[in-house]
């Protein structure tokens, strides 16, 4: 329908929620939030609204120090409704010697760390674009 969108960033230190530097896992969906907010702009014009998830699980850890790269995609397009698909991947992973804690290393393959679906909402007169 849709091209992807994507956005990769670091993980803080401010994100570390939990003992060993661990990122909350809604940090993630934090992100799926902002990757959908794109989506909605670049396809109505508008921002829109997140009205549910329908799932969401979370795969693998996330510590502070860590890239993570968010995609989402549009699946589903109704009238004002928009199903959408998320994935989150860490590229890039930090701490990984406690002797050398700024060591980091980029990794062969994305490890997933968290995937979502779930349902934007744009009111017909907020659309836009595409009418």
């Amino acid at each position: 329908m849709l091209e992807e969108v994507k956005i990769r960033l670091r993980m803080s230190q401010a994100d570390a929620h939990y003992g060993g530097n661990l990122v909350d896992g809604a940090r993630m969906m934090s992100l799926f939030g902002d990757v959908a907010t794109e989506l909605l702009i670049r396809l109505d014009g508008d921002e829109g609204l997140f009205v549910a998830y329908d799932s969401v699980e979370f795969t693998a850890p996330v510590h502070a120090g860590d890239y993570i790269e968010a995609t989402g995609k549009i699946t589903r397009k109704g009238k004002t409704s928009r199903g959408m698909s998320f994935t989150a991947h860490k590229v890039i992973e930090a701490n990984i010697d406690p002797v050398n804690p700024s060591a980091a290393r980029v990794l062969e393959e994305p490890q997933l760390v968290a995937r979502a679906t779930g349902t934007c909402v744009v009111p017909l007169e907020k659309q836009r674009l595409n009418r």
